[in-house]
């Protein structure tokens, strides 16, 4: 967790991929071949606390996080799980 400002950058790297709230571009990751999901929250406005993070939904994944296992509506502890 990064705090910037009034918001934080809440993300969580594997040997294999990242996980992160909507501030990570996971489109500008796949050109890198990274695999990355982004997470949206599940109550409140934003990502703000790993926790946050574990307990979303993800929302967007590249190519790479997809041919991962992860997919849009899985939450972000079962995306780090398929990462680990």
């Amino acid at each position: 967790m990064i705090p910037l400002g009034p918001v934080n950058l809440v993300g969580v790297v594997t040997a294999r991929g990242l996980v992160g709230c909507g501030a990570i571009d996971v489109a500008a990751l796949e050109k890198f071949s990274y695999p990355a999901a982004r997470v949206r929250p599940v109550s409140g406005p934003s990502i703000s606390t790993v926790a946050d993070l574990l307990a979303g939904l993800v929302k967007e994944a590249n190519e790479g996080a997809k041919r991962e296992g992860i997919v849009v509506g899985m939450t972000g502890k079962e995306a780090l799980d398929l990462l680990s």
